[in-house]
């Protein structure tokens, strides 16, 4: 698995540190003990993303991942306030037995609000994850102005899939006189490079609705534990990544992403090293 990225991923990832759109500012954070960019405002939203915990992988300190995800988001929340964390996928490694676990034993300790998608090592579908979480595997949020939509982009058995455009569609319309929209997908529904055809899912469908609502104002993604930036589809519609917070490959640290939502719905977003490893971009030649 540490070798799944071999290729070096170009220009396209290294655009984090500019305008993702008029509304949205993006910019890397390599410190524990980040600031936010406006600390005095008053936020209409701000919420945190961590993914890929892969809890139960073989010879990784899966307990231990868990233990400092939460403590980070207790941190943030005591800190800045988080009004909730999102759990992006890849929340078990091919257990899905042992999600009530995760659940009751971290999960449910954040002490924040938290809402879960299923990855494609969560081995999950509607059924399983209704039964652990009480909600199934795609559905919506509702904040006020802002509204969430998340779909599973994975069967029972891991294999990678488009979220239901169905749902998708009827979500979005439903959302479609909201001020703000953001889409909760593990895998991205885009192949960016040749080398990435068998690690992403491609989705015309699913861009096209992505790319057709000038609310929705980004799609936040998993899966690639090696990306932790920004890239476009459309006309400079972004997709976010988060890096991981367990497993065995990935970025060097391990973190989360925040996301602020001004009262003016101005949307700020930045990854945060919360694991302070201060190696960044190492390669072996």
């Amino acid at each position: 698995m540490s070798n799944r990225r071999k290729f070096i991923k170009s220009s396209i990832i290294g655009m984090a540190g500019i305008n993702l759109l008029p509304a949205v500012n993006a910019f890397a954070e390599n410190s524990g003990s980040h600031q936010s960019a406006k600390p005095n405002v008053n936020y209409k939203l701000r919420f945190a993303l961590v993914s890929d915990g892969h809890y139960a992988q073989p010879d990784t300190d899966s307990e231990g991942f868990y233990s400092k995800m939460v403590s980070w988001m207790q941190k943030e929340h005591k800190d800045n306030h988080l009004d909730m964390v999102i759990v992006n996928g890849d929340l078990v490694h091919n257990r899905p037995d042992l999600l009530p676990k995760v659940k009751s034993t971290y999960l449910d300790k954040i002490g924040v609000p938290y809402y879960t998608i299923p990855g494609n090592h969560d081995f999950a579908d509607a059924k399983v994850w209704k039964d652990v979480f009480g909600y199934e595997d795609k559905y919506t949020v509702d904040k006020g102005d802002i509204g969430f939509v998340f779909a599973n982009t994975a069967d029972t058995k891991g294999a990678y899939v488009c979220p239901d455009v169905n749902f998708l569609k009827a979500s979005f319309e439903k959302f479609k006189d909201k001020k703000i929209v953001f889409a909760i997908l593990h895998i991205p529904p885009h192949v960016w490079l040749p080398e990435e055809k068998s690690i992403f899912v491609e989705c015309p469908d699913v861009l096209e609705l992505l790319h057709g609502y000038p609310n929705i104002k980004a799609a936040f993604h998993g899966h690639d534990h090696s990306l932790d930036g920004v890239r476009y589809t459309g006309k400079n519609f972004p997709h976010l990544f988060d890096s991981h917070f367990g497993g065995n490959w990935g970025t060097e640290y391990k973190g989360y992403r925040i996301v602020e939502v001004g009262m003016d719905n101005s949307i700020n977003t930045y990854q945060v090293n919360a694991s302070m490893n201060p190696k960044m971009n190492a390669n072996k030649l």
